[in-house]
Order: C-alpha cells, then structure tokens, then sequence
C-alpha cells in the first residue's frame, strides 16, 4: 500500500514510524519546512507515563528526551476585576518538559520524508493509495470542519541566563474570566517555553509582551497559530470521500480544557494504525467513541 503523511509534527511522525514497520507499506513523509529550519515551538510539556507508551510502540525510550522533571506547578488565578489574585501550588508526579525536536527526529530515523515540499493534492491522489492530512489546524487536505471552535495562541522559545530564569519549575496564569491562560515551562540550560492563549483575544500577545519585558531574554523563535479546540464530533468530515483522511489535530484531537495535542493526536495516529485495513467508517467510529469525553 503506497501512503503519503503529509506534516511531520509528533503524530505525522508517530506514523511514519510505525507504518514504516510494515513491508507492505511504501510510506513517504512530506513537510512544509526545510529540513534545517524544522522545528516544534509548541508547548513541549506532557504526561511522562503515557508518552513513554507511545514512544516504546516507535522502539525509543522516552526518558532519554526528558529536559525537566517537573515536581510542582504554581497556578496564580486572577480574579475578573483583576484586583484580587489567588495562588494555588499542585505537585505534579510525571508531567515534564522534553525534547519534542529530538524525538520527532528519531521517529522518522530510516523513513522517507521530503522536507520543504508541500505537494498538489491531485498530484498525491496519482501517486498515492492513502493521503493521511496530519498538517494540524490547517487540516489542508480536508473540506473545512462544518462546526469549529478555535483559540488564538502565541508561542516563543527562549534562552534566559541560567541564575536569572523567571521560575524553576512549570507555572500557569489564568487570565480574568477563566478566558485562558499564560503558561512558562521551563526547558534544560535556561531555556524555556512561554505562551499564552486566550478565548477573547485580548489578554495573550499583551500578556506575553509584558512578561518578556519584565524578564529579559533572548527570544529563539516566535509563532503565532491558533489551537482547534472543537471536539472531533465537531470536526468532521474526517474524509474527503477520495484518498484523504485526517489524523490528529487536523480532526480536533485536542484536549479542550488545557489546549494540549500531543498525546490526543498520537493516540489518534494509533487509532488510525489500527483501523488501517478497515474501512474509513471503522476508524470515524472508534475516534469519535475514544474521544467523546471531549464534548463534554
């Protein structure tokens, strides 16, 4: 079976490697950026017991990409008027910051990906039996969702001088109303994630500006993408009724209340591994039944 992955984030290279295992399988990978320039800004924090299930499932062990080890998380609340604040302090056991880059990388180890290279669909359609979209909110190969709810988010990846970083360990703010929140996860060597988003769009890029000014750093890269946090029920087609099928983000695997992809999406590539000789309604039932919590 020939089948193209088109976006090379963790779920489109959770594929690559797994469906590569299959001789069966011709698989080709295609990313829109440059292989030098390929790069994952979003948040890089997750869950380490789930993650290493899926990275084991890829022949890699996950506690090799850890950068953090988180073991408490403070949680500063703003009230609505924005005159009272309240602090909550949650110890964490698991969530950490790792190596997305790095991982992402050894996925795709020994598979086929054409970077800088984004294809014509009809051209995928001559070459291809399966066209899997993982390209996330842009879901470029799918008709566009017939419901969806999105929230605007600015992301940057920082460098700060290692006796001067804002925090040691993870830290979240909410903004006034519960609209979303500010978040800093830190990374290894004074290196950080920050970013915010926000349901309104009144509080992220302000917020962010402000704190940068506040603790000097060195900005490595910025991006500015909106999060598709519709439950999957919300997102479909999942098909364009051809070749295409989505996976992951570009099908509203996203967990709503926290804005987080990764392992959703993954779990969604393996849902699709599963179903692969199956029919396309086999894989639209057990994705809309796993996450159904979702809608709630």
């Amino acid at each position: 079976m020939k089948i193209a992955v088109v976006g090379i984030g963790v779920a489109g290279a959770y594929l690559m490697n797994r469906l590569s295992d299959d001789s069966d399988n011709h698989v080709v990978g295609f990313e829109r950026m440059p292989k030098a320039h390929h790069d994952a800004v979003c948040a890089w924090a997750t869950c380490q017991n789930v993650m290493s299930g899926l990275a084991k499932n890829c022949g890699l062990n996950f506690d090799q990409y850890i950068l953090h080890d988180g073991k408490h998380m403070k949680v500063d609340l703003k009230e609505t008027n924005g005159t009272r604040d309240n602090s909550i302090d949650i110890r964490l056991k698991g969530m950490v910051s790792y190596d997305k880059l790095k991982l992402i990388q050894d996925m795709i180890r020994g598979t086929k990906v054409e970077f800088g290279r984004v294809p014509k669909k009809e051209n995928l359609e001559s070459d291809f039996d399966i066209i899997i979209d993982s390209t996330g909110f842009h879901r470029n190969y799918l008709p566009k969702p017939k419901k969806e709810m999105w929230i605007p988010c600015v992301q940057y990846k920082v460098k700060y001088d290692n006796d001067n970083t804002p925090y040691d360990d993870f830290y979240l703010q909410t903004f006034p109303s519960m609209t979303g929140y500010f978040w800093y996860f830190p990374l290894e060597n004074g290196y950080a994630h920050i970013g915010a988003g926000d349901f309104q769009r009144r509080q992220n890029n302000k917020f962010v500006d402000q704190f940068l000014k506040k603790h000097k750093c060195e900005v490595i890269k910025k991006v500015g993408r909106p999060i598709r946090i519709s439950p999957p029920v919300n997102c479909e087609p999942f098909t364009d009724g051809r070749k295409t099928v989505g996976v992951g983000e570009s099908i509203c695997t996203v967990y709503p209340l926290l804005g987080e992809g990764i392992i959703p999406s993954t779990w969604c590539a393996e849902l699709f591994i599963q179903q692969l000789h199956n029919n396309i309604k086999a894989y639209m039932d057990v994705v809309l039944k796993r996450f159904r919590i979702y809608t709630i």
